[in-house]
């Protein structure tokens, strides 16, 4: 076979090609993508000593030239890429894409590191391979929003390995013909299941470490010459019918504007370390808590939440109120606010498995239900709610119209660079060690060289 015949533009891949072979980041693009770098190699720190980063670096087949961040030793393209992937999302408090919702940083920026190190290039390659993946990444999750999550996927996990290998690809400069190879085979490497969701277990983790794997291995076969389907996205066993059937493909919201009208700017960065949709709702139960009410005051707190959302976040509730550990209380609604009412904060310390445990928090997260609003606006914005109900018989309720730290209301340069800090002091580093990372990342940044093991 011609490995040139999925180069026509009349395929979705073949557009998309086209796109990641000739598109050039506006400013706006640029700094998201700066952001990005910075908030995941945070993240990586942070989580380097942790229990699933070990397990991680441990399955490494070999050394090479790639840093796993915060590590001393190198590894080769995939191991780096899997480990940085895994180490960033471990704590759920990475980039989200609020259409999707998807996690685009943590998927592409490990694997625009990990080639550019394996093939020595330099941070302008890094930087467009960032916003390009993390652009097909947020315009994928539109063509059947719900549908993967509905079909037992984690979206996160099989868009990101179509996304990692446009990002790949656009770095190691592929022609337009093997850019759609890439993508049709990535579509034969993307999984990831949603299972995790039954009892806190690691696999959604794993999530992007692996599609940042699948991407590298994809670009790198279509280099070779390895062939893949023209049509992987829209083809009768192509992708959305294979991740998504529940809903017919749109690719309207994909291919409309692509190269000129670009989304990924809207990314956001997340103020707490959970589950995106549960953020509004914390800020609803700290307002709460700073209006002077009391845990033992409160009869009951009723959320209006959106339907898509429920299934994830709240059911089976009486699972929900009382979590076996602090992975699974990221993706509990009633966890998250109670830890958040009576902490006024959900950082990384409000995740460990011992806060679960606490009997005031267990209490007020037995308070706490759902009824859903059908005017709820999910997914294309991301709100919260509550109606308590107190001891004296008044009511309180708060609304939160939007995500904090998403487009709406984005977190500051200087937000973001204290979570940074504050990322690598949970993981171990001190001031010296957060200040050279720092330094490491401007550099790639600016386009200079790609080193990372200096933060080690």
């Amino acid at each position: 076979m011609n490995q040139h015949r999925a180069l026509s533009e009349d395929t979705v891949a073949g557009r998309l090609a086209a796109f990641a072979a000739s598109a050039a980041p506006p400013p706006a693009a640029e700094a998201v993508s700066r952001r990005l770098l910075l908030d995941i190699c945070g993240l990586a720190f942070a989580a380097r000593h942790e229990p699933y980063t070990s397990a991680a670096l441990a399955s490494a087949a070999g050394t090479g030239p790639c840093t796993a961040i915060g590590h001393a030793q190198g590894l080769n393209l995939y191991d780096a890429a899997l480990v940085n992937g895994t180490a960033a999302h471990g704590e759920d408090y990475d980039d989200t894409f609020e259409g999707g919702p998807v996690h685009a940083g943590v998927v592409v920026v490990p694997a625009a590191l990990a080639i550019a190190q394996h093939r020595g290039l330099d941070g302008t390659a890094v930087m467009r391979a960032i916003a390009i993946g993390a652009e097909l990444m947020s315009r994928l999750s539109l063509v059947a929003p719900q549908a993967i999550h509905k079909a037992g996927f984690h979206p996160t996990a099989v868009i990101g390995a179509m996304a990692a290998a446009a990002a790949v690809g656009a770095a190691i400069g592929l022609d337009r013909a093997r850019l759609a190879n890439a993508l049709g085979i990535a579509g034969s490497l993307a999984s990831g299941i949603i299972e995790y969701l039954a009892d806190g277990s690691w696999t959604k983790r794993l999530h992007p470490g692996a599609a940042a794997q699948a991407g590298l291995r994809a670009a790198l076969l279509a280099e070779g010459g390895f062939v893949g389907p023209a049509s992987v996205f829209e083809g009768g066993h192509g992708f959305f019918r294979a991740f998504a059937p529940s809903k017919p493909a749109n690719f309207a919201p994909l291919l409309d504007g692509l190269g000129e009208d670009w989304i990924m700017p809207t990314i956001a960065f997340k103020p707490y370390a959970c589950g995106t949709m549960t953020q509004p709702f914390i800020d609803c139960a700290i307002a709460l808590a700073r209006q002077g009410v009391r845990a033992e005051e409160i009869v009951s707190l009723v959320c209006k939440a959106g339907e898509g959302t429920v299934h994830r976040l709240w059911e089976p509730l009486a699972a929900k109120q009382a979590v076996p550990n602090g992975y699974a209380g990221k993706f509990s609604t009633p966890f998250c606010m109670a830890v958040g009412f009576l902490d006024g904060a959900a950082g990384l310390v409000q995740f460990t498995d011992a806060q679960t445990q606490r009997p005031d928090v267990r209490a007020l997260a037995a308070k706490i239900s759902y009824e859903i609003d059908p005017a709820d606006e999910y997914p294309s914005n991301f709100t919260g709610h509550l109606r308590a109900t107190l001891t004296d018989g008044s009511v309180r309720e708060i609304r939160q119209p939007h995500m904090r730290g998403g487009a709406r209301e984005p977190l500051s340069d200087a937000e973001l660079i204290a979570k940074f800090n504050a990322n690598v002091a949970f993981g171990g580093g001190d001031a010296a060690a957060a200040e050279a990372l720092f330094a490491a990342i401007n550099a790639i940044a600016a386009g200079g060289p790609v080193r990372l093991g200096e933060s080690a």
